[in-house]
């Protein structure tokens, strides 16, 4: 059997910016995008974090080109793959899990103080 019928690792996420996006050039020459979203659980345990906060990475060009103009508590939705990296820092051997997004779009923006006054 083919692994792509076996493996599946899709994600999709809508959630607000939860602080500015950040872009990072590589001693590659490439260039990452990072962000954070907060994206609520639906239905959460009494007790439980009401939400998650979840770390966004992507090297895709358009993404690193359009993301810089999304702003804090703007709805963004993404499609990506779950992934964990690993990696030597001063404490040690670090490890994270992100999703790569392979697609991103801003959904909306919510209403600032002063817009939502004239709307």
């Amino acid at each position: 059997m083919s692994l792509s019928l076996i493996d599946r690792n899709d994600v999709v996420l809508r959630g607000r910016l939860a602080a500015p996006v950040e872009l990072r050039e590589l001693p590659s020459g490439d260039t990452l995008l990072s962000f954070t979203l907060t994206v609520r659980r639906p239905a959460p345990r009494p007790r439980a974090p009401r939400a998650d906060t979840i770390t966004c990475i992507s090297f895709t060009k358009s993404l690193v080109a359009r993301a810089p103009g999304w702003r804090v508590d703007d709805v963004i939705e993404v499609e990506g793959a779950l992934q964990r990296r690993f990696w030597r820092g001063e404490s040690g051997v670090r490890v994270a899990h992100e999703v790569e997004c392979r697609k991103a779009r801003k959904v909306r923006t919510p209403a600032r103080p002063a817009e939502a006054e004239t709307a």
